[in-house]
């Protein structure tokens, strides 16, 4: 059995407290005080994770506008230097190759964040698909990516920040020339959780003393280390899909709900597009819903779903919401059976029980 992969900031794991799992051949911490705790201190307060797992990919070249429009599914043709898009990448037939970032570093270089479990495949698939005039590298090992979030994540990060005023930073923006602690980093205002909040793009030998230094300044604050359980709670009360579950090669980005990334009416002839056009003029048959159990239960992954006698679907996430106190879920049913209110059934244990289909996302932050 080969050996798990490793973050730089893993041998810091111990020190706080972490309890690791095998995720997607990494060892990362699933939890370090409690998955609750952490989404609470999120939800409150402010959180750090190590989300150096991700990958990165540098595109470069005078053809690289021209390749990722053909590659990605958003259009990147208004995309201005410092800004950044969320994208699907798709096979021929509308499936997800992956769901990525991908930040504007000038007119001829791109850098991208990929799922981690998809670095190698995103990679070759791009490099495949590379015309002249278009360099396509795998940085991953040279970055390592910390994520702060919650309401109190910018006047934590302020104090490091020396030469660049935050709130210069606005939504899927980015700096990346900002000093955080003698550190280079690119910082982005993007999250996976829902609430506000920075991924900070450092050197791998930086982590360290920089993951140190702002659970010391974020003390009083009630900054607090989390793990991949709570990021997952977060992200899926913020109803943000997670790749393998809500997306997939068998799940497009209009059943997924992440249509507004898909830009159909863009120039570029991009991979999946012809498939993705059918699809929506003949009608997306199936779709991501949330669900709400009236009966006693968790929905998890892959729990099938009923309308009366007939299967309609399948949880693709679920768990009892940590802020809502509710058990919740998102389903994969057929699109006739989406609407709100509607009662469905959902197999938990052999066991059918009630469930209604509600509103997504289950949960927005409250606005200022």
């Amino acid at each position: 059995m080969s050996e798990l992969k490793k973050t730089p900031l893993y041998p810091l794991y111990k020190e706080y407290g972490a309890k690791t799992i095998d995720f997607g051949g990494w060892d990362m911490p699933v939890q370090f005080s409690g998955i609750k705790e952490e989404h609470e201190a999120v939800r409150k307060n402010a959180g750090i994770f190590d989300v150096s797992h991700m990958g990165e990919i540098i595109v470069k070249g005078k053809n690289s506008l021209d390749f990722l429009q053909k590659m990605m599914t958003n259009d990147f043709s208004r995309l201005k230097d410092g800004g950044a898009l969320y994208t699907a990448m798709c096979y021929e037939n509308g499936g997800v190759v992956d769901d990525l970032l991908v930040y504007k570093l000038s007119e001829e270089e791109y850098f991208l964040v990929v799922n981690a479990a998809n670095t190698e495949k995103d990679y070759e698939w791009l490099k495949q698909h590379a015309p002249e005039g278009v360099s396509v590298e795998n940085v991953s090992d040279q970055y390592a990516l910390i994520a702060i979030q919650g309401p109190k994540a910018q006047s934590i990060l302020q104090k490091l920040s020396k030469n660049t005023n935050l709130d210069d930073i606005g939504f899927f923006k980015f700096r990346h020339d900002v000093e955080l602690d003698g550190a280079h980093a690119l910082v982005s205002r993007t999250g996976y959780t829902g609430e506000d909040g920075f991924e900070i793009y450092c050197q791998a030998d930086d982590a360290e003393k920089l993951w140190r230094t702002l659970l010391e300044i974020g003390k009083d604050e009630g900054l607090v280390p989390c793990g991949l359980g709570a990021r997952d709670t977060l992200r899926f009360e913020a109803a943000l899909p997670l790749y393998g579950q809500e997306l997939s090669p068998e799940i497009t980005p209009l059943e997924a709900g992440i249509g507004f990334a898909v830009k159909l009416n863009k120039e570029a002839d991009f991979i999946g597009k012809e498939a993705l056009k059918r699809q929506k003029e003949q009608g997306v048959e199936r779709r991501i819903a949330g669900v709400e159990m009236i009966d006693r239960g968790i929905p998890r992954n892959g729990y099938r779903v009923f309308s009366g006698d007939k299967e309609i679907g399948y949880v693709t996430s679920g768990t009892q919401s940590p802020t809502l106190k509710k058990n919740i879920g998102l389903v994969l049913i057929g699109a006739d059976y989406n609407e709100e209110g509607n009662e469905v059934e959902i197999e938990v244990r052999k066991k059918r029980l009630k469930a209604k289909i509600i509103q997504t996302p289950f949960y927005k932050r409250p606005k200022k």
